[in-house]
C-alpha cells in the first residue's frame, strides 16, 4: 500500500519497484490529530515526513510574537528535510491543520537514499528550487504589492499546495481560516474578508462554506502570479 503511494511522491517517482519496496520498509506511519504539533522550531531534527493524508501548516513566530504562515502543505508533500541536510535545528514549526497521516523516515535512512540514488537527490533539489522560487515571489508580493495582490498570491499558493486542478479549474476543499490567510499575506482578518468578497463579486472565486473554486485558474495565476 505504501509503495504505491511513495511512487507518486515527486522525489521518488523515477525509482524502480525494488527501491520503492526498500523505501516502504524504511517508513513508519504516524497519525497526528488536528491542531497537534509535528515539528517545533529550534528543536533537533531527525525525521523527514511525507504527508499521506491531511494538511500541514508551516509557521514561524516573528519578533512581535505573531504567527507567520510560510506554507500550507498537502498530500504527497515532503517536509522536515532541511534540518537533516544541514544538521541545524528545525527552522519552522509544523502543525496538523486537520487530522493527518504521515510517513516518517529517519535522518540516517534518508541520507542513505540521497547518497545511493541520484534521482532522489535531483528530485529533492528540484523541489527545494521550486520552494525557493515561490518564496522569492511571496517576499516580492509582501514588500511591493497592495493587500489585494498579497491575498491573491496567498490564494494562488494555496491552490498550488492543497488544491486540485482539473480542466483549468481549481478546487480547494478546505480553505484555511481567514486569520490564517491574513497571517500568510501580512494583512488583517477583516481585510481578508473584504478582499475575498471582492474576488467573489468579480467571479475570480466561488465560495461554499470552506470550499473554494477558482473557475479560471490560468487567469487567476496571470493576475496574481
Amino acid at each position: 500500500m505504501n509503495k504505491d503511494f511513495i511512487s507518486s511522491v515527486s522525489i521518488f517517482e523515477n525509482l524502480n519497484d525494488t527501491v520503492l519496496e526498500e523505501i516502504s520498509s524504511l517508513v513508519s506511519v504516524r497519525d497526528y490529530p488536528k491542531g497537534s504539533m509535528i515539528i517545533l522550531e529550534e528543536e533537533f531534527g531527525d525525521i523527514v515526513f511525507i504527508i499521506k493524508k491531511g494538511t500541514v501548516k508551516i509557521t514561524r513566530v516573528n519578533d512581535e510574537g505573531k504567527e507567520v504562515i510560510l506554507a500550507m502543505l498537502g498530500e504527497m508533500e515532503v517536509f522536515g528535510e532541511m534540518a537533516i541536510i544541514d544538521g541545524e535545528s528545525r527552522s519552522a514549526n509544523a502543525l496538523a491543520q486537520e487530522n493527518c497521516e504521515l510517513l516518517a523516515i529517519s535522518s540516517e535512512d534518508f541520507i542513505k537514499l540521497l547518497k545511493n540514488h541520484f534521482s532522489v537527490s535531483l528530485g529533492l533539489m528540484a523541489e527545494l528550487a521550486k520552494r525557493l522560487r515561490k518564496s522569492d515571489q511571496h517576499i516580492e508580493a509582501l514588500s511591493l504589492s497592495d493587500a489585494e495582490h498579497r491575498i491573491g498570491v496567498s490564494i494562488l499558493n494555496l491552490a498550488e499546495e492543497i488544491g486540485v486542478i482539473r480542466k483549468g479549474k481549481v478546487t480547494i476543499e478546505n480553505l484555511p481560516f481567514q486569520q490564517d490567510i491574513a497571517n500568510m499575506s501580512g494583512t488583517s482578518r477583516e481585510t481578508v474578508s473584504r478582499i475575498l468578497k471582492i474576488f467573489e463579486d468579480r467571479q475570480l472565486i466561488l465560495k461554499e462554506g470552506h470550499k473554494v473554486l477558482i473557475p479560471d485558474y490560468l487567469f487567476f495565476k496571470k493576475s496574481f502570479g
